[in-house]
């Protein structure tokens, strides 16, 4: 397997996302939707496409089921040119769920079916540990059937990124990754106090914490001390959906490039801002 300059390990999904004015009350009621359309989902799959429209090398290790939605998120992957490790589903079926998105960005996820536990040591083991020793960055998002990747990359040494997503800092589930990364990624929707939050990441050992503030920017801390970036103005959104893997895989594409924190935020924010003017998980030309 030729070397991957990023290897991904995480979900990917094929998802409905239906576009509404506002997201609905909690109450019985009918709305109608501005429009809909099925796509390909998921962090994982999200940050392996935006990265692979940077032009950057990627692996994707996640789990798929053996039925229509599978193959056809395989398909939009291999056309992007991203390589795929995948571990079969339990029940045979790909993880799906229904995205309900209002004008301003808002999000409502439904988990319509999610996989099940897979662990190390499945046909595609062997292959996953080369990536962990030879990719240049290893990513591992918030999902079961990652862990293993997460304590390989942890045992032999690796860094290791991780996206927290709307972490509030105390939950059990988000702690693994927490603990592991060295280079963390949040957004500040449910931190009362992000910067307390990501001095206290980097005093237990990460070397780089990024909180993202949606349409206020994002705020970087590593020893050097915190830097702010504003977020990019976009009066023509399409969609939101892939905008916090679009700022990730910026940033990450850029520090491979050698930039530092500052121009690296900006890349980010750039990139994010292509995101949310494109269809779909990431910019297309």
């Amino acid at each position: 397997m030729t070397t991957p300059d990023v290897l991904v390990a995480g979900p990917a999904s094929w998802n409905r996302i239906v576009h509404l004015d506002a997201l609905p009350d909690p109450t019985p009621h009918t709305v109608f939707a501005r429009g809909a359309y099925d796509t390909v989902g998921g962090t994982s799959a999200g940050k392996a496409l935006n990265l692979a429209s940077l032009s950057r090398g990627v692996v994707l290790r996640t789990v798929l089921g053996a039925d229509d939605e599978g193959a056809r998120v395989r398909g939009v992957l291999d056309d992007a040119g991203v390589r795929l490790l995948v571990e079969p589903a339990p029940d045979g079926r790909t993880e799906s769920h229904l995205n309900l998105m209002d004008t301003a960005g808002g999000r409502l996820s439904v988990y319509l079916r999610a996989p099940g536990e897979v662990r190390a040591g499945g046909p595609g083991w062997d292959e996953a540990l080369a990536a962990v020793d030879g990719a240049a960055a290893i990513v591992v998002d918030l999902a079961v059937h990652s862990l293993p990747v997460l304590a390989a990359a942890a045992d032999r040494g690796r860094d290791v990124w991780v996206d927290l997503h709307d972490y509030d800092g105390d939950t059990a589930f988000h702690r693994p990754w927490a603990e592991a990364g060295t280079h963390v990624f949040l957004s500040s929707d449910r931190l009362p106090d992000h910067r307390a939050f990501m001095a206290g990441r980097l005093a237990a050992g990460a070397r780089l914490v990024v909180c993202t503030h949606g349409a206020r920017g994002a705020t970087a801390l590593t020893a050097d001390g915190f830097v702010d970036v504003p977020a990019e103005r976009v009066d023509d959104v399409v969609d939101t959906n892939g905008a916090g893997d679009g700022f990730f895989a910026g940033f990450l594409d850029a520090h491979l490039r050698g930039a530092d924190v500052a121009e690296a935020l900006s890349a980010a924010a750039t990139h994010a801002a292509r995101v949310v003017r494109s269809p779909g998980l990431a910019p297309v030309g």
